[in-house]
């Protein structure tokens, strides 16, 4: 029987789904195994294509079925990630290795676990040690001000992105959360967003403030009566043609308008999450509300923002150390030290 044609990464076709036991078949049970436990569109996708990746390596090297696998030849694949240039010549970070070892991990469980395999290789591999990564860009809120007010709210488009760049900065949901979102999620009276099968399957009611209430409700009612298509959904943000807007397009948008802000910054969607999370924290809110805003499931991923939140930890320093503490009470001591600092200055000091 001839080769059929599998998954494909560009132009390689990724796994023989004519060979009843080997990756490309298992693969296909596995994801399908995922789909029945319910696990989210997007994880079975990723998941999907980091095998893939594994697949390919595996057929680089004659490996065609999943008890062909040994330990060390995942140590070897784990050691061959480590080494690997982009086309860039830029390595992979260790959370894209670590994605694709997971992938790998979680493969070989399902196998051993339902007795495709007797044994598992994959369970003394041990992951890299994970990154701890703050934001690139976090903006204040005269910055985030500046980005809302590129939108051009003389244009009917203007004002459906005004609504969408204030739902951002108020509530800090993702890019797929926005897009998902309907005209009975949003509750004007109590002023809150419902946010239905977020990351993790999980809905979630949040706050939304008083000025993006304002201008959902202007686009609402001014502006996309005239963008719904005769078969309404319902969703709450349209394009042109009256459909859903797509999370790829949310980030072209919001990108555009960081852009034209020109603050020296870059970033999207997740720019109005971070920027969210990090001003609430400088303002005094606790950090377990923040992880309710945000939706995550640790609270050590909310954590993460407690060190972008400088300002607190500024205030202390100030107040605290020796350095900052030094505040001149008399004239001659005043004129002491902008000498020694106009001295050390001329010195290059």
């Amino acid at each position: 029987m001839g080769r059929r044609r599998g998954y494909t990464i560009g132009r390689r076709v990724i796994g023989d789904i004519s060979q009843p036991e080997g990756m490309a078949v298992m693969r296909e049970k596995f994801l399908e195994w995922m789909g029945v436990k319910n696990y989210s569109e997007r994880t079975v996708s990723h998941r999907q294509v980091n095998l893939n990746y594994f697949i390919l390596w595996c057929e680089e090297r004659g490996i065609t079925r999943p008890a062909d696998i040994t330990k060390p030849i995942l140590e070897r694949y784990q050691r061959w990630l480590y080494h690997y240039k982009t086309e860039k010549e830029k390595p992979l970070s260790f959370r894209v290795q670590q994605a694709r070892l997971i992938a790998v991990r979680m493969f070989f469980k399902w196998l051993t676990k339902n007795n495709y395999l007797l044994y598992n290789p994959a369970s003394e591999i041990e992951l890299p040690k994970g990154e701890q990564r703050l934001p690139k860009h976090v903006l204040t809120a005269s910055e985030a001000d500046q980005v809302i007010n590129q939108a051009d709210i003389k244009d009917p488009l203007g004002i459906r992105d005004r609504a969408i760049l204030e739902t951002f900065y108020s509530t800090g949901i993702r890019r797929s959360e926005l897009a998902a979102l309907k005209i009975y999620d949003l509750d004007r009276e109590r002023e809150t967003l419902i946010i239905r099968q977020g990351k993790g399957k999980k809905d979630r009611v949040l706050p939304i403030g008083e000025r993006a209430l304002q201008w959902i409700t202007k686009y609402q009612e001014e502006i996309r009566p005239s963008l719904a298509a005769s078969s309404d959904e319902g969703f709450l943000f349209l394009t042109t043609m009256g459909d859903p807007l797509q999370p790829k397009h949310l980030s072209q948008l919001v990108r555009d308008y960081v852009d034209q802000a020109k603050l020296g910054k870059s970033g999207s969607c997740h720019l109005f999450r971070h920027t969210m999370a990090t001003l609430m924290l400088e303002n005094g809110a606790d950090v377990r509300f923040i992880q309710q805003m945000l939706g995550h499931a640790s609270l050590e991923t909310t954590q993460l923002y407690t060190q972008v939140s400088i300002k607190k930890l500024k205030e202390i320093h100030r107040a605290t150390h020796p350095a900052g503490l030094a505040r001149p009470s008399k004239k001659g001591e005043e004129e002491n030290l902008k000498k020694t600092i106009d001295l050390e200055g001329c010195m290059g000091g």
